[in-house]
C-alpha cells in the first residue's frame, strides 16, 4: 500500500495503523458483503415511478431484501451506492437500466512564503479584482474537514454570501451551523460509505461532523483560500503573514476522509453535493491507485463537475521518484505535482571529528548544551531487532540510548515517530538519515526532541563515523528560518512522476506548485506531529506533499476565475500550464532533487506555476464536453463505459476516426510504436486580442524532428480561433523505454505560449 499523500509524518503513521486495524472490522455475519457503486441509465426509468430514488430502491430490492441505499446520486453520476455480496452484485447487473456495478475504492490523503515566491503580493491587486467577482468565487475542498475557529477563516471585510450559493453547514459532533460565516460558507460531512465498511465513526477519536481532528483539511483549505493572518508561524518558524492563494474567495469544506481512509461512495456523494451547492473550484488532495476512467470515482465525479464549469484540481501523488506513479490522470482533471520554495529550516548535525552537516528541523524547545558534544550511537547498535536502525516503536534498548544522540535511518514508520521513540528510550537528540529512496530531499518536521534530517550522502558519512569511531560524539544545532535558498524551486523527490500509465498520449502531471515545507492553518485537536504523545497545540503547521501543491493550484484557479469569469476549466488550466516556467532566471533548467539533474516534463509537466503571467496568457487551448467524449471514443470505450463516465447515452460516430492525438491539450506526449511520423492537431483561441504568433520548436535529440504548419498564426480579434498541425518524425530504432523531450512555443513578442513535448519509445 502506498503512503498517504501528505508527508507530515505521524498522521500518515496513524492513518496506516488505523487502516490496517479498520479493515478487520466487518463481522463474519456480513461476510463477502461490500460496497458497490451502481450506475443507472436515468432515461430508462419506467413511467410507473415518480422518482429515480424509488426506481433505484426497487431495483435493489429485486436482488436483496436487506440491502439499503447508502446514497443516491443526481449530479456526479446517476445511480446509487449500497452493500451487496458479489453474487447479488452480479444479479443486479442483469436488471433493466443498470449500466455498471463497480466495487467501491478506498482513497488516501496525498500529504508561508508561497504567495510571495509565486509573485502574489500587495502590488498584484490590479491583476486580480479585490472585490465583487473575486469574493464570489467558491472553492470546495474534499478532505478531513475544517477547524472553523482558525483565523484563516475569518470573514472580516467580507460582504454577503453570494446569491448563487446553494450550500449550507451541517451540525454534528463538536460542530454547529453557526460556526460557518461569510468566509467559510459551507461545511458538510459524508460518512455512510466509511461506516458501512468500517463500522460507526468512533466519536471518542474523531468528530462525526465537518470538524477536522486531523489537520490535513484545515491546511489544504487555508492554502487555497485562507484569509490574511499576520504574525503566523509554526513555533516561530516561517514567521510572517499567512494567506491563501485567493484570500478573497469563499470556502466550502466536504469532509470525506476519516481515520480509516476516504471511500469512493462518500467522495462521489460529496462531489454530487458540491455541484448542487454551486462551487466554482473543487480541490481534492487524495488518490488511490490507477484504474480506467469508467472505474475511477474521482474521475467520474470530476467529469460531471467539469461539465458544470467547475475547475477540478487533484494531487499527483507522493510515490515519486518512481516512474508511472501518478494518480488522478484524467484529462479533465488538473494534476498537480510538487516543488520547493526558496525557504528552508537548517539544522546542523555536528560530529566529534570536527565535521558538520546541514540538515533541516522544526524543533522548538530546550536546546542541547551549546558547544558540548554528547555520546552518539547508531540505532542499529542500540537494538536487538533486525530493523533496529529504523527506530520503530519498542526496538531501542534504553540502557544503550539514555543521554545520547541517536542516529536513525529513514523508512517504514513516520519520521516524527522515530524521534518520539528515541525520546521515550531516554535519548536526548536524533540525527535522521535519508536512504536511497529519498536521496537529498530534506523535509522538515516539528520533532519532539532536538533532531535534524540529513540527505543520503551526509547520512552515509555520519553512519560511517558513528560505526567506526571508538568514542563517537555529536550534537544538533537548530538554526531557524532562512529564505532566498538557491537553486529554487526544485522538483520534490516524493512528487509522483509520469509517464501516464492510463493514457500515455496525455502528458501528466500538468504542472508543479509549492508542496514542500508549506505553512498553513492547523487543527487544535492534534499537535504538529499528529502523534498522540504530542501535547503541543499550534495555529499553523508546516507539512509537505502533493496534498499541499494541489490547493495552491486550486486557489490560483479561483483567482483566474475571478479575473476571467467566462473562462472554462480547460481555459484556466491552459493559462496556468502555458505560462509555467521550466528554467531559472539564468536559463538553466529546473532541477530534480531526486537526481540532482535537470527535471523533465514527466517530473514537472508544463513547469512551475507562475500565476501573475497566467492572467494574460495570450492564447489558450480550450476543451468542451464534446471534445472529451471524442477522447473516450478514441480510447475505444463501449457505450456503457462512456455512459458510466459521462451520464449520457452517447454513441461514437462509426464514420469518424477518433484520435487521442487530437485532444486539444496544452502539452504533447508521443508514444513511438514503430512508424516514423505522428501527427497532432491543436486549436488555440486568442484571449489577448489581435497579434501575429510565430512558432519556435526545440528538441533535445536528433532522433525527434518537430515541424509545425502553419509556422505563423495571425489573429485579428479576441476569441478568434486558429488551428495548426504538429508532425513528430522520429527515429523508430531507439531502444524501448527511451525518452526524449522538447517544447513548442508560440510568441507574438509579448506573450510566450509554451507546451512541453515528451516522446517515449515503447
Amino acid at each position: 500500500m502506498s503512503s498517504p499523500s501528505f508527508l507530515s509524518s505521524s498522521t500518515a503513521f496513524l492513518f496506516l495503523v488505523l487502516l490496517s486495524l479498520g479493515s478487520c472490522h466487518v463481522s463474519h455475519g456480513a461476510q463477502q458483503a461490500k460496497t458497490y457503486i451502481v450506475h443507472m441509465a436515468k432515461s430508462q426509468m419506467p413511467s410507473s415511478y415518480d422518482l429515480h430514488s424509488l426506481w433505484y430502491d426497487s431495483s435493489l430490492r429485486s436482488v436483496s431484501e436487506s440491502a439499503q441505499l447508502l446514497y443516491t446520486y443526481t449530479n456526479a453520476i446517476h445511480g446509487f451506492s449500497t452493500r451487496l455480496t458479489p453474487e447479488e452484485a452480479d444479479s443486479l447487473m442483469t436488471q433493466p437500466g443498470v449500466i455498471s456495478v463497480l466495487p467501491e475504492h478506498r482513497y488516501e490523503l496525498h500529504t508561508t512564503r508561497s504567495p510571495l515566491f509565486l509573485g502574489l503580493d500587495e502590488h498584484t491587486a490590479d491583476l486580480f479584482p479585490e472585490t465583487g467577482a473575486s469574493s464570489d468565487v467558491v472553492v470546495g475542498v474534499l478532505d478531513t474537514g475544517v477547524w472553523p475557529e482558525s483565523k484563516s477563516f475569518s470573514d472580516k471585510g467580507f460582504g454577503p454570501i453570494p446569491s448563487t450559493w446553494k450550500g449550507g453547514c451541517e451540525t454534528g459532533t463538536n460542530f454547529t451551523a453557526s460556526l460557518c460565516n461569510r468566509k467559510l460558507i459551507g461545511a458538510r460531512f459524508f460518512a455512510r460509505g466509511y461506516e458501512a465498511t468500517m463500522g460507526p465513526v468512533d466519536e471518542s477519536k474523531e468528530s462525526r461532523s465537518p470538524r477536522d481532528d486531523d489537520g490535513h483539511g484545515t491546511h489544504t483549505s487555508s492554502t487555497a483560500a485562507g484569509s490574511f493572518v499576520q504574525e503566523a508561524s509554526l513555533l516561530g518558524f516561517a514567521n510572517g503573514t499567512a494567506r491563501g492563494m485567493n484570500p478573497r474567495a469563499r470556502v466550502a469544506v466536504y469532509k470525506v476522509c476519516w481515520l480509516g481512509g476516504c471511500f469512493s461512495s462518500d467522495i462521489l456523494a460529496a462531489i454530487d453535493q458540491a455541484i448542487e451547492d454551486n462551487v466554482n473550484v473543487l480541490s481534492m488532495s487524495l488518490g488511490g491507485g490507477m484504474s480506467d476512467y469508467y472505474r475511477d470515482g474521482v474521475a467520474i465525479g470530476a467529469f460531471a463537475a467539469m461539465e458544470k464549469g467547475i475547475f477540478v484540481s487533484c494531487s499527483a501523488g507522493n510515490a515519486g521518484p518512481t516512474s508511472f506513479s501518478l494518480s488522478n490522470v484524467a484529462p479533465w482533471i488538473t494534476t498537480v505535482g510538487a516543488g520547493t520554495l526558496d525557504r528552508d529550516f537548517p539544522a546542523l548535525a555536528i560530529l566529534g571529528n570536527g565535521k558538520n552537516f546541514s540538515g533541516v528541523s522544526l524543533f522548538k524547545g530546550d536546546a542541547l548544551p551549546p558547544g558540548k558534544l554528547l555520546p552518539f550511537i547508531y540505532a542499529g547498535n542500540a537494538s536487538n531487532a533486525t530493523n533496529g536502525n529504523l527506530c520503530m516503536t519498542g526496538t531501542l534498548i534504553p540502557e544503550k540510548v539514555k543521554g545520547k544522540i541517536v542516529m536513525c535511518d529513514r523508512g517504514v514508520n513516520a519520521r516524527v515517530q522515530k524521534g518520539d521513540v528515541v525520546k521515550a528510550a531516554g535519548g536526548v537528540g536524533m540525527i535522521l538519515a535519508n536512504t536511497a529512496a529519498n536521496g537529498e530531499e530534506l523535509v522538515a518536521d516539528a520533532h519532539m526532541l532536538p533532531a535534524t534530517t540529513v540527505g543520503e550522502k551526509a547520512g552515509d558519512i555520519i553512519r560511517h563515523y558513528v560505526l567506526t569511531d571508538p568514542n563517537p560524539t555529536a550534537s544538533v544545532l537548530i538554526q531557524g528560518t532562512v529564505v532566498n535558498v538557491q537553486p529554487s524551486p526544485v522538483v520534490a523527490a516524493f512528487s509522483s512522476r509520469g509517464p501516464n500509465s492510463i493514457t500515455p498520449n496525455i502528458l501528466k502531471p500538468d504542472l508543479i506548485a509549492p508542496g514542500v515545507n508549506i505553512l498553513a492553518a492547523w487543527t487544535s485537536a492534534a499537535g504538529p506531529t499528529g502523534l498522540p504523545s504530542d501535547p503541543r497545540r499550534v495555529e499553523f503547521n508546516i507539512i509537505s506533499g502533493t496534498s499541499m501543491s494541489c490547493p495552491h493550484v486550486s486557489g490560483l484557479a479561483a483567482l483566474l476565475k475571478s479575473a476571467h469569469p467566462e473562462w472554462s476549466p480547460a481555459a484556466i488550466r491552459s493559462a496556468l500550464m502555458t505560462t509555467a516556467y521550466r528554467s531559472y532566471k539564468d536559463g538553466k533548467p529546473i532541477l530534480d532533487i531526486a537526481t540532482g539533474k535537470p527535471s523533465t516534463p514527466f517530473d514537472h509537466g508544463a513547469g512551475y506555476v507562475s500565476p501573475t503571467i497566467a492572467t494574460n496568457p495570450g492564447l489558450i487551448y480550450d476543451l468542451t464536453t464534446v471534445d472529451y467524449l471524442g477522447f473516450l471514443c478514441a480510447l475505444n470505450y463501449t457505450p456503457s463505459q462512456i455512459r458510466s463516465v459521462s451520464r449520457r447515452n452517447f454513441t461514437c460516430d462509426s464514420t469518424k476516426t477518433y484520435s487521442i492525438a487530437d485532444l486539444n491539450y496544452p502539452s504533447f506526449a508521443v508514444n513511438v510504436d514503430g512508424s516514423g511520423a505522428y501527427k497532432y492537431t491543436r486549436t488555440v483561441t486568442s484571449v489577448g486580442g489581435a497579434g501575429s504568433y510565430s512558432v519556435k520548436v526545440t528538441s533535445e535529440s536528433t532522433a525527434v524532428k518537430i515541424s509545425v504548419v502553419p509556422a505563423v498564426l495571425n489573429f485579428k480579434e479576441v476569441n478568434e480561433k486558429k488551428s495548426y498541425t504538429v508532425t513528430f518524425t522520429v527515429d523508430s530504432s531507439k531502444a524501448s523505454g527511451s525518452n526524449s523531450f522538447g517544447s513548442i512555443e508560440w510568441s507574438d513578442g509579448k506573450h510566450v505560449v509554451a507546451s512541453p513535448v515528451a516522446v517515449t519509445w515503447t
